[in-house]
């Protein structure tokens, strides 16, 4: 038998060489976590320089708003009594260079569209248009705040058992129906029109009947795979039409530049002079006449607009088009509503918000609601 003796200094060089791994290892571990607590610090130092950022885009949107209202008012301090598009608010949207970024701006005439809560049984019907009685309720005030519209209407909603306002009586019905088939979007015709008309008067209406064909309320909604009940109020945004039965996103796309909504307002009111001239569907809608007609009426306006609604009916242009007072009485040349789409840049940080204005009647401008992001 061989017997192979260890000497001690080959047993303390194997000591040694674990110690040394070991040490290497600890300091691997420890480089490893170093190297994540300095991610981690980079990125919440990277997190609340972009919140720094963007709070400051959007301060500058807030900027935006203020000159806006001050540019309205100036308007308005000019000519009082009339709303065109030579005004310096209509001037197409500007970029304005601040310190570290740019401001944009672009305000529109929420009166040169439709109010689709001239739906409302609140609205004036036809028959009222006619004889000049009655009167929409009156505009919520409201204060505007991120992504929420808040306000408070003066009028009550019915909840009687009968459509006694039938949209049929009401011209904004009459006007859309027109208006969606004027649009000559694929697949859909006045019957579908008539059941986009019928439903959304049932989603505004503070009863559970069904208004006519392609009418929808509650029951019709809670039996979907989502369910929801039909609001029974006034729209808060035109994106509550994906909401609605029949509304598909082509017909909403289509709709979108020629509606609108004024929170807690049914009047139906259209300012002749902010008509935009490459969309003459509206005002064919609003005249029963024919695409070609319409562009004549338009064109016919000079860029200064018209002085009273009376100018307006004497066009040669409209004398073959006879139309009913209740179309006449939606033909306004001022304006009351405006809407602000402004962007803002600081550094690399974007901020984009939409603001509705209203005009009082002390000319000063009211903000009643902000949506935070495009729209």
């Amino acid at each position: 038998m061989i017997i192979r003796l260890i000497s001690p200094s080959y047993s303390r060089g194997r000591q040694q060489g674990v110690a040394l791994i070991t040490v290497m290892l600890i300091v691997a571990l420890a480089s490893i976590i170093a190297a994540q607590m300095t991610t981690r610090l980079q990125t919440q130092m990277q997190r609340s320089t972009n919140i720094s950022f963007n709070q400051q885009a959007y301060w500058y949107a807030l900027g935006a708003e203020a000159f806006s209202k001050r540019v309205l008012i100036k308007a308005f301090k000019d000519e009082p009594d009339v709303t065109h598009l030579e005004q310096i608010w209509a001037e197409e949207g500007s970029n304005f260079p601040v310190d570290f970024g740019e401001i944009s701006g672009e305000i529109s005439d929420l009166q040169s569209c439709l109010n689709l809560n001239a739906l409302h049984p609140e609205a004036k019907t036809k028959a009222e248009a006619d004889s000049g009685a009655g009167s929409p309720a009156s505009a919520a005030t409201a204060t505007g705040t991120t992504g929420n519209t808040t306000a408070t209407s003066t009028g009550s909603k019915s909840t009687s058992g009968s459509n006694s306002s039938s949209n049929k009586q009401l011209p904004a019905a009459t006007v859309l129906e027109a208006l969606i088939v004027n649009l000559n979007i694929e697949g859909i015709g006045s019957f579908e029109a008539e059941a986009m008309v019928n439903a959304l008067t049932d989603w505004l209406d503070g009863n559970d009947m069904i208004t006519g064909s392609g009418g929808a309320e509650d029951n019709d909604y809670a039996s979907r795979e989502f369910p929801y009940l039909a609001a029974n109020s006034y729209l808060g945004s035109v994106n509550e039409l994906r909401l609605i039965e029949h509304f598909t996103p082509a017909v909403i796309l289509a709709l979108t530049p020629y509606v609108c909504v004024l929170p807690q307002n049914p009047q139906h009111l259209i300012n002749i002079n902010t008509l935009d001239v490459e969309k003459p569907e509206l005002l064919q809608a609003l005249l029963g006449s024919s695409l070609e007609d319409a562009q004549e009426v338009l064109s016919a306006r000079d860029s200064s607009g018209y002085e009273n609604v009376a100018d307006f009916l004497k066009l040669k242009e409209l004398t073959k088009i006879r139309l009913e007072k209740w179309q006449t009485a939606a033909f306004v040349i001022d304006s009351d509503y405006f809407k602000l789409k402004a962007s803002a840049r600081f550094n690399n940080s974007y901020f984009s918000m939409s603001s509705m204005m209203k005009v009082n009647e002390s000319q000063q401008i009211q903000v009643i609601s902000r949506t935070i992001g495009r729209n």
